[in-house]
């Protein structure tokens, strides 16, 4: 069902809310559960070369061989999952992806970080309905244990996300925001940067 076109999936990836009551909706819980069956086998893996093959599976295409996952990874439905180059994917995170999560090239991610790309109206009424929104992690951002990507946010090229923060807008490149929700903190201009840092990089992330 996921590949035909104009499939409930097409219309989340185009960043369509689905109704309660639209006909495919049986297909989303389908495709979740023939995904947590290929995540518990990469969960129970120890093996960097048996990783990497099943997240291919999960997400349909081969992952290069510079990404390292520290399981267990949780997600819900790999085909609206794209990962590049030279990323690292801390334990204990979980990637909701039916509204598109895109991770560049050079990313780090730590441990217990959600990337949450779908949600939910908030009237009570609606609320049945499936929101998606793409998430965008650019080159060399860095996400800090426990930090929440809300959906439809976009995290710039080298920026830091604080451990624990909840990021529901945009972050700018080369910036580091932190809090509930998020803010700016800092402006990141060079490698001299951290020196110039009382806190030092391990107090915020």
């Amino acid at each position: 069902m996921d590949n035909l076109d104009n499939s409930i999936f097409d219309h989340l990836r185009n960043g369509n809310a689905i109704s309660s009551g639209d006909p495919q909706r049986a297909e989303l819980r389908k495709s979740s559960y023939a995904t947590i069956q290929l995540v518990q086998q990469m969960n129970s893996s120890a093996d960097p070369f048996t990783i990497n093959e099943l997240l291919g599976k999960i997400i349909g295409e081969k992952i290069d061989e510079t990404v390292a996952v520290f399981p267990p990874l949780y997600i819900n439905y790999g085909k609206h999952l794209s990962i590049g180059k030279n990323v690292f994917i801390n334990f204990d995170c979980t990637f909701l992806t039916l509204g598109g999560i895109v991770i560049e090239d050079n990313v780090l991610i730590g441990p217990k970080v959600s990337l949450l790309s779908e949600g939910h109206p908030l009237a009570p009424t609606e609320r049945g309905a499936l929101v998606p929104g793409k998430i965008l992690i650019k080159k060399n951002a860095w996400i800090g244990a426990n930090a929440i990507i809300l959906p439809g946010v976009t995290i710039g090229e080298n920026a830091v996300v604080a451990a624990g923060a909840v990021v529901s807008k945009n972050v700018e490149d080369n910036t580091v925001v932190g809090g509930v929700p998020a803010k700016f903190i800092k402006q990141i201009n060079g490698v001299d940067d951290e020196k110039n840092d009382n806190n030092g990089p391990d107090r915020l992330f």
